[in-house]
């Protein structure tokens, strides 16, 4: 049975979805990305050698700005008070990778989903941006939700992924 996609109308064209009748509640949502830089620019940020400075506090920084501005990206997002949001790096030395996560966290009618993830994403852009003076070759990569909970739908949680694509 195939579900409905609540971005549409009954005659195809595209809608924003009305929430006004949903509940608040509070909503929590957990994204992930890695951005693999390869040796020399791994190494690089990893001793805060880049030229443009501190990518890691740049690519925080940038993530939870990015988080802010949904709505103003994603044309038919609800625009979401934010309660909180949080963007952290582990270093990959294996991988010469970042493994960034994001988590957004509201109380209202709709999710923060989209929010979480533009939070990883953004700061991944950023990352490759601070990084490409010294390779190009930097991939972004595995963005994904790894949990939600709040609202009417049940709790999300992704069993796992492997992040080495």
């Amino acid at each position: 049975m195939a579900t409905a996609l609540s971005h549409f109308t009954a005659d195809g064209d595209v809608q924003m979805v009305d929430v006004s009748s949903k509940r608040s509640t509070p909503r929590v949502a957990k994204a992930a990305a890695r951005v693999v830089l390869g040796a020399e620019a791994f190494g690089a940020l990893r001793a805060q050698g880049l030229k443009k400075g501190d990518a890691l506090a740049a690519a925080r920084l940038a993530g939870i700005m990015g988080a802010k501005h949904v709505s103003t990206l994603i044309p038919l997002c609800h625009s979401v008070p934010l309660s909180a949001v949080a963007v952290d790096f582990e270093l990959d030395e294996a991988g010469r990778a970042v493994v960034i996560s994001g988590e957004a966290s509201a109380t209202g009618p709709t999710g923060v989903e989209m929010e979480a993830l533009t939070a990883v994403t953004v700061a991944a852009l950023t990352i490759y941006d601070m990084c490409k003076a010294v390779s190009k070759a930097i991939r972004i990569e595995g963005i994904h939700l790894v949990s939600k909970r709040g609202g009417q739908s049940e709790a999300y949680h992704r069993q796992s992924i492997h992040m080495t694509i």
